[in-house]
């Protein structure tokens, strides 16, 4: 999937995955694509009730080795 940001959160646990990814957000314009990795298992809820809180679209999600792969669409 096409993206426009990369974040890297591997490593980091509840809450900052999310707070990394609202601040990344912000300074992306309506429309562009982030692209976040993280390792927290707690991120498989976290991301989507984000979306959801936020209007920010959850385009996919998938897991591989343990690394969490986001991608949300900038309201």
């Amino acid at each position: 999937m096409d993206f426009h940001r990369e974040l890297d959160v591997k490593g980091l646990n509840c809450p900052l995955p999310i707070l990394r990814t609202k601040k990344a957000l912000a300074d992306m314009d309506t429309g562009q694509v982030l692209r976040v990795l993280a390792t927290d298992p707690g991120s498989l809820k976290d991301f989507p009730a984000f979306a959801r809180q936020t209007g920010n679209e959850l385009l996919a999600q998938k897991e591989e080795n343990r690394v969490y792969e986001f991608f949300l669409k900038r309201k």
